[in-house]
């Protein structure tokens, strides 16, 4: 039974990884500081260390470098609330398996804890240092997803000028904001804006401002000194100062409170912070990237958020399209999204049917590219042939195609035909079409919003092969 050993001083977190592990076979202990975890590895054997990169009496880059020196036999993987490339690059040459980020998913930690035993084991098996050198070799260089989501730019005109958008703000320091529906992607474009930025070697950090709850929300973005209030037990560095020297992308930046508005507008202007409870101020050298899907200039008017901090914001704006308005980027993005998946799930489905590239082109995307993403996502978990097939899709995507295909043929014997009868007619099934759209095809809404029972409904989707 192979060992593992988590570090991590939240033991909610140890404790759910900790039962998880065992379900699936490991022998787990959990150590929640540097010394303790110290103690387990001088008494027992561990083939694989599961280390958090903050701790209260060290962080992830000093243990592994112990471990590496006294252990060497012992595989390393760091845990870490927050995306860093340079750092990530660092702990990677310095001996760790992987650096990946919260929150886990247990299907992708499982996958990389059974990688990083088996490249331990062969590296543990080889006495040849050339041999040891070429597994080295092959575990540094492999693309590591949990990093950076790559951004696919696309063919499409929108996508050219979004791409060309990017390009010309990426070298500068502008802030910007980034607007656009749900879904579209703004966080990948944000991660991209900062690798083409002469701050790609330092940390991009995320933070979602629509989870932010008022209490605790300075401490979020300020970070707190221990004691200094109740609940405080360890000194917590906040965003800005994780952020310091590279770029803080703000999700959701509207709904932030306005007295929180007033407090960010200040650190924008001052370009200081002071942790709360401190009375030390430390400057900051922090690019910020802001996102919404809300009209913030609505907003202002409707007095939300302020117009000076949204001035401070938009030095340069950037309009993310809607993925229906891509044109056949869509497989661009979908193929990508199968390589990711094929990747995280250890399969190897080649690509998709023709009746599947059709459904996705023709298919409206109201969640955008996160929908598609989640959708070729669960696609390749239930395919079991080398394409996917329209069976894998969910039910209202197939269905919308089929939908779309109808009213296509509608409209263009609509256009053929001055025929008053089947004008009436083509009218009505272009308006049951809408309604069940509107419900998402839940049939006894639309029968009730089109006033008729749900037989003659039936008779009705049954008319024109909509019998689902």
């Amino acid at each position: 039974m192979k060992r593992i050993l988590i570090v991590d001083d939240e033991i909610n977190i140890g404790l759910l990884l900790s039962k998880f592990l065992t379900r699936n076979g490991f022998s787990v202990n959990t150590a929640t500081s540097g010394v303790s975890a110290q103690d387990y590895l001088s008494k027992d054997q561990y083939d694989l260390v599961l280390c958090d990169y903050r701790l209260e009496d060290t962080d992830g880059k000093e243990m592994l470098i112990k471990i590496k020196e006294n252990y060497p036999q012992t595989g390393v993987i760091i845990i870490t609330g927050y995306s860093d490339i340079k750092l990530a690059v660092e702990l990677i040459k310095l001996g760790a398996y992987d650096y990946i980020t919260k929150p886990l998913y247990p299907d992708e930690i499982l996958n990389t804890i059974n990688k990083a035993i088996d490249t331990q084991i062969a590296l543990n098996d080889t006495t040849a240092e050339g041999v040891r050198s070429e597994v080295q070799k092959a575990k540094t260089s492999k693309p590591v997803y949990n990093q950076v989501e790559n951004f696919v730019a696309g063919q499409s005109q929108a996508s050219k000028e979004l791409l060309k958008q990017i390009q010309l703000v990426a070298p500068t320091s502008y802030s910007v904001i980034l607007t656009g529906e749900s879904g579209t992607g703004k966080e990948s474009v944000a991660k991209a804006i900062h690798l083409n930025s002469p701050r790609r070697d330092n940390p991009f950090v995320a933070m979602d401002c629509g989870s932010l709850t008022k209490e605790l929300a300075g401490s979020e973005f300020f970070g707190h000194e221990k004691g200094s209030f109740t609940g405080a037990l360890n000194t917590k560095i906040g965003h800005f100062e994780m952020a310091n020297g590279g770029t803080l992308f703000l999700d959701e930046v509207g709904n932030l409170s306005y007295d929180l508005q007033a407090a960010l507008l200040r650190t924008v202007q001052e370009r200081k912070i002071k942790r709360i409870g401190s009375t030390k101020e430390i400057d900051l050298d922090v690019r910020i990237i802001v996102a919404t899907n809300e009209n913030l200039a609505t907003a202002i008017q409707r007095g939300r958020f302020r117009e000076d901090l949204y001035h401070r914001f938009n030095e340069f704006a950037i309009n993310l399209p809607p993925l229906s308005m891509r044109g056949k980027d869509i497989m661009i993005f979908a193929k990508t999204f199968l390589d990711f998946a094929n990747e995280e799930l250890g399969r190897n489905v080649l690509g998709f049917s023709k009746d599947v590239e059709e459904c996705f082109l023709s298919y409206n995307w109201p969640g955008n590219v996160r929908e598609l993403k989640n959708v070729v996502r669960r696609a390749t978990l239930l395919t079991e042939s080398d394409e996917i097939q329209l069976k894998a899709l969910p039910l209202e995507i197939s269905t919308d195609a089929k939908v779309t295909a109808i009213e296509n043929t509608i409209h263009r014997n609509h256009e053929k035909s001055r025929d008053l009868k089947n004008a009436a007619s083509e009218a009505e099934y272009e308006a049951i079409l809408k309604v069940l759209r509107e419900v998402n095809f839940n049939k006894t809404k639309a029968a009730k919003i089109l006033n008729i029972d749900r037989k003659t409904l039936y008779n009705k989707m049954k008319a024109i092969n909509l019998d689902t």
